[in-house]
């Protein structure tokens, strides 16, 4: 597969086929049903270990004759690193009411709220949305959020899901204090005029009006830090250092791979058939894959939620060890372990679980990610070892690969 995109942008001084380079997935999100946000709040702060970073009230969006029969619609944005949120939970029943108010786009059977690209300055930012709407690419807005800080603009993929490339992020530090909402005044709702001012002078501006940094969400964990995970003892037995790749059902995989392939600038690692379905994976940077297209026909077969798009969402352990204690962990709180996942579809995976929220959404957890160099070539061949997609045959201790702990690394500490 070949673009006919011709390099032409600048772009910090090199020259590339679009006026953007995506680094790596930023972060993700999943409207689940109403009944259920309550218990995915808890699988995903409480089980999985991403702290609450700030929470927004969605029925004050909604007028009074809507907001009946709601009984959780606070939205969350969680991180499992310094960003402010790398994963975010909405209530889809809100989302729904809104977009009957015109005041969201839902698409239906697409719940992933979002997914989200960085890119390397403010400019590509800018430059991506004038050059996706010369060249015909839906975009849903560009500006900036708040809360996240994150300048940025959304596009639609063929299929509807919705995909985000930004600039930054806020960062929460050691304190672990949010923004304040009185900075919430940053925030656009249409192409900001560039240059803008950096973060750094907009913090400084509040401060000498006053404005108290503390005032923002601060971070808290509900469970106990028992667990000596690798030295460091932290409420569950590992740490999620990295998210993604996405795995998507999509409705036709040619037209979806150009999109990602020739819009967004994502480089084809495989390609496989399997039972008779074509599957592809592309990879941003240097991961194998950072996202997956699967045919929406295989979606029985794999036994996945039928009112999801998302074939998986997912999310790397800092080592086997971790992995392995992850999956004891999260299958002694109630969690269900799905084994029809087959190795076939996580290639340049070695050993992974497959774990349901419980609205349904598929998590895969691993702790190794194969590395593809410049060339388009795997850095290391990929056996299987026979270890199957049941971690009750997982060996205890695995051998190093050329590769293992490459890729990209986990910044700060683990609590």
């Amino acid at each position: 597969m070949t673009t006919s995109v011709q390099a032409k942008h600048d772009v910090g001084g090199v020259l590339l086929d679009r006026p953007f380079k995506i680094r790596r997935l930023g972060h993700f999100g999943f409207n689940v049903a109403d009944a259920n946000m309550e218990a995915c709040r808890r699988f995903y702060s409480d089980l999985l270990g991403f702290r609450i970073s700030d929470e927004i009230d969605f029925a004050s969006r909604l007028p009074e004759e809507q907001r009946g029969g709601l009984q959780h619609p606070t939205g969350y944005f969680t991180r499992h690193n310094t960003d402010h949120h790398t994963f975010v939970l909405f209530n889809r029943d809100v989302m729904d009411r809104m977009a009957q108010l015109g005041q969201r786009r839902v698409v239906p059977g697409v719940t992933i709220n979002q997914i989200t690209w960085q890119v390397g300055s403010l400019a590509e930012v800018g430059n991506g949305a004038k050059w996706f709407k010369e060249e015909g690419v839906p975009i849903v807005r560009t500006g900036r959020d708040m809360p996240g800080s994150n300048w940025h603009t959304y596009v639609l993929d063929p299929d509807g899901h919705t995909n985000e490339l930004y600039y930054g992020i806020e960062q929460v530090g050691w304190e672990g204090f949010s923004k304040p909402r009185s900075l919430y005044h940053r925030g656009f709702q249409q192409p900001p005029e560039l240059p803008q001012i950096s973060e750094i002078d907009e913090i400084r501006n509040e401060l000498a009006q006053g404005t108290d940094l503390h005032a923002g969400y601060h971070q808290h964990d509900d469970l106990p830090a028992t667990y000596d995970v690798d030295g460091i003892l932290l409420p569950r037995p590992f740490k999620v250092v990295r998210i993604g790749p996405v795995s998507l059902f999509v409705a036709n995989v040619a037209a979806a791979t150009a999109f990602y392939r020739d819009r967004l600038g994502f480089k084809v690692s495989a390609e496989l058939d399997w039972h008779g379905y074509h599957c592809v994976f592309l990879r941003a940077n240097t991961e194998h894959h950072a996202l997956a297209l699967l045919p929406v026909q295989l979606r029985p077969t794999l036994g996945m939620n039928v009112h999801t798009t998302c074939a998986a969402f997912g999310m790397q352990v800092a080592n086997y060890r971790q992995l392995r204690a992850a999956v004891q962990f999260l299958t002694e709180n109630g969690c269900r372990l799905l084994d029809s996942v087959p190795p076939e579809l996580y290639p340049g995976i070695d050993y992974a679980a497959h774990v349901l929220d419980p609205d349904g959404h598929c998590i895969q957890l691993y702790y190794y990610m194969q590395q593809v160099t410049g060339d388009g070539r795997a850095s290391t061949s990929l056996e299987r070892l026979g270890a199957g997609a049941d971690p009750a045959g997982w060996p205890e201790t695995v051998e190093a690969r050329p590769d293992t702990f490459a890729g990209e690394p986990f910044l700060g500490p683990w609590g």
